[in-house]
């Protein structure tokens, strides 16, 4: 449970930005892939392709949203996720490396392992170390 006296330490303030960030790239990754589809003039086949890969790229926005909300508040289940999500990009960019631009692949992996590093720091740890529900719940 945070307290008031109680500050986010900058490692978790740091690799939060970074989740965000992440977001922030998915919610435009989403719209380009919508408005190239649309854009492109393909019809019903090709927005239907689009649809669903916007709405999954969306649905991954809104739970690192979540989970560096849940970190922000001191709560621990966010860690879960956003260290999930690191691995996750990581194999991804590594996966597809040959066909992207190699600054591109080391600025992801670069990130990720900012991200899990801030996460889990020390102080970072002792911060989000509750186990109190999320106030939906209670």
């Amino acid at each position: 449970m945070t307290s008031s006296a109680t500050a986010v330490p900058t490692p978790l303030k740091l690799a939060l930005a970074g989740v965000l960030a992440e977001a922030l790239v998915l919610v435009a990754a989403a719209a380009t892939f919508l408005a190239g589809a649309v854009a492109a003039g393909i019809g019903a086949q090709g927005v239907g392709r689009a649809v669903p890969l916007a709405v999954l790229l969306v649905g991954f926005a809104a739970l690192l949203g979540g989970a560096a909300r849940a970190q922000w508040r001191g709560m621990r289940w966010g860690r879960g996720p956003v260290i999930t999500w690191q691995l996750l990009q990581v194999v991804v960019a590594v996966a597809l490396a040959p066909g992207l631009s190699p600054m591109l692949v080391a600025t992801v992996v670069l990130l990720s392992a900012a991200v899990a590093t801030g996460v889990l720091w020390p102080s970072s740890r002792a911060y989000a170390a509750t186990t109190r529900s999320p106030d939906a719940v209670v």
